[in-house]
């Protein structure tokens, strides 16, 4: 997590939200991503995504089975559903999102009926760094505006 917080640093300082994630799996790194929505134009760009994303391409595969996703912040509904298609077997966050959390803060989208496919979900981990790096983030915004 700690390198996670890391990503979501640089990503605070590139004037992005500040989010960043990690897959790994037995302990090495397959795929990085910090967000960069603003940097991009592109609504997609969440540090998950781009993690997901990038480990896909280092395993050449669509699937990342035996990996874990690790991230700074709860991942949002777009954000699950990526995880679940990848086939990821958990999930470690660190701060609740109450505004867009899919995995129980606002809805617990793993939890609907019929999907194929489910994944461990801890939280909790280093979420008091996170939640700081957050509040700061959006104070500095405050006073700028």
């Amino acid at each position: 997590m700690r390198l996670a917080l890391a990503e979501a640093e640089a990503a605070a300082a590139q004037g992005e939200v500040p989010v960043g994630a990690l897959v790994v799996r037995e302990g090495r790194i397959l795929g990085r991503g910090r967000n960069a929505v603003e940097r991009l134009k592109d609504p997609t760009a969440h540090a998950e995504m781009l993690a997901i994303t990038a480990a896909c391409t280092a395993l050449d595969d669509r699937r990342l089975t035996g990996c874990t996703l690790v991230v700074t912040l709860e991942p949002c509904p777009m954000c699950l559903g990526a995880a679940l298609n990848a086939r990821l077997d958990r999930i470690v966050y660190a701060a609740p999102e109450p505004k867009f959390g899919a995995c129980g803060s606002r809805v617990d989208l793993r939890a609907i009926p019929g999907y194929n496919h489910r994944c461990q979900v801890d939280s909790g981990v280093l979420a008091e760094q996170s939640a700081d790096l957050l509040r700061g983030f959006f104070r500095g915004l405050r006073r700028q505006s």
